[in-house]
């Protein structure tokens, strides 16, 4: 199993879900977390704990962001005008490596990152490297015409347990998405339970 692979079934692990709604989740068959003690560890969360397993399990989704790039989104959120949760979920799904894994181009939020690093996408025709680049409203993400034929793309394309959401307008033919719109927290399809507010309470006591 490579290093990668591992480390996203110990997030989901430690979460006890399976947040990517993959099918090879390690939680589909187990429910405990990580390590010889994981099957003991199932004990009452405290107020504290609920509000921090929020924040990671947000963190996580998105490729297990350092603390340091989820802080400083927050304090994006925080600084704009509206639901500050609403707003955090915004910002993280205007994130590059996001719309590339939102519209199916790879199969995981950690191969986007990848991808976009590698130099495979471009953004309204100029090729950008930045996984935490934030794409606008109208802007037009796009594989580069050497990348179209690479194994991981044609995977990504055909997996049937995702589906492109409302807010990317995608054409898998050309391999472009439009980015149509900032999503709020009911738009995005998470498999499972996101709780910004939490995150909200986390950062207020901390």
């Amino acid at each position: 199993m490579s290093k990668r692979t591992s480390a996203k079934h110990k997030i989901d692990r430690r979460m006890g879900e399976n947040i990517w709604g993959r099918p090879k989740s390690p939680v589909n068959k187990r429910e405990y977390g990580p390590g010889q003690h994981g099957q003991r560890r199932k004990g009452k969360l405290s107020d504290f704990g609920i509000q921090l397993r929020a924040k990671q399990k947000l963190k996580g989704y998105y490729g297990d962001l350092t603390e340091k790039q989820f802080r400083r989104i927050f304090a994006e959120a925080e600084r704009v005008k509206g639901d500050t949760g609403e707003n955090l979920i915004g910002l993280l799904e205007r994130r590059l490596d996001a719309v590339v894994y939102r519209a199916k181009f790879v199969p995981t939020i950690f191969a986007a990152r990848q991808f976009v690093n590698h130099g495979h996408v471009k953004v309204n025709g100029r090729r950008v490297n930045i996984p935490s680049y934030r794409v606008k409203e109208g802007d037009v993400v796009e594989v580069r015409d050497k990348s179209k034929q690479l194994a991981i793309v044609l995977e990504a394309v055909g997996l049937p347990e995702r589906d492109v959401p409302d807010y990317i307008e995608t054409d898998h033919a050309k391999m472009t998405a439009t980015f149509v719109r900032t999503p709020g927290l009911g738009d995005v399809p998470y498999p499972v339970m996101m709780e910004p507010n939490l995150v909200i309470e986390y950062y207020a006591q901390n």
